[in-house]
């Protein structure tokens, strides 16, 4: 493993909340430029965690850096791969207007609020590198919810060496990261308490250039 490699698993790790699967009401996919989170959602609501699957997202995807190009949101592409994998419209709740995971919140919340379903246990589904930053804002904004996080079941590893180019994805983990301090500390999110070593791994990777998705402060 490389220096580079070893200090994104430290934050990888940090960002892991390695919460336990259990069922719920509402399997909540918030929106993603992977498509494994989708993948994910579908497959936790065929093995019986919940009989809801909601995705939420506004995003159109077409970034260069990251070799995605998608002409749909998040959450009607997402939906349209839980269709392909015959999952029943019925049970599917899209909520496309949410650009960040603040309004992934706020919205979903409106969404149910204007449908009159009243869930009250949830799986919040992300990348693996954002379970934390998940959490931290449901913490804020659903502190009346019962919920865990989880995501792709996939290793720090092996997410670097895949489909995405392995230095923009290092650009977004650290970027998640610092979004997890500053909204903390800003009331977006709730605080989080960070270990020196991780704080270290990431004063180090944005010496190396890794410092394209930091907070405006």
């Amino acid at each position: 493993m490389s220096d580079v490699d070893a200090l994104a698993q430290t934050i990888w790790d940090y960002m892991r909340v390695d919460h336990e699967l259990r069922p719920t009401e509402c399997i909540f996919a918030l929106g993603s430029h992977d498509i494994s989170v989708a993948d994910y959602a579908i497959t936790l609501y065929k093995q019986g965690y919940a009989p809801w699957l909601m995705f939420s997202g506004g995003v159109i995807h077409r970034n260069a850096e990251l070799g995605v190009t998608w002409d749909q949101t998040e959450a009607e592409l997402f939906a349209g791969r839980a269709a392909q994998h015959g999952v029943t419209v019925d049970r599917v709740l899209i909520e496309n207007r949410a650009t960040n995971t603040g309004e992934n919140f706020r919205f979903a919340r409106q969404l149910l609020d204007d449908m009159q379903l009243k869930f009250e246990s949830f799986i919040l589904l992300q990348k693996p590198y954002m379970e934390r930053r998940v959490m931290a804002t449901a913490l804020q904004l659903w502190p009346d919810v019962d919920f865990i996080v989880a995501s792709p079941p996939i290793s720090c590893r092996d997410y670097l060496n895949g489909d995405l180019p392995k230095d923009a994805v290092i650009q977004h983990i650290v970027g998640d990261f610092h979004r997890v301090k500053i909204y903390g500390e800003n009331g977006f999110q709730a605080p989080q308490v960070i270990p020196e070593d991780v704080w270290s791994a990431f004063e180090a990777l944005c010496a190396l250039g890794y410092d394209q998705r930091l907070v405006d402060v």
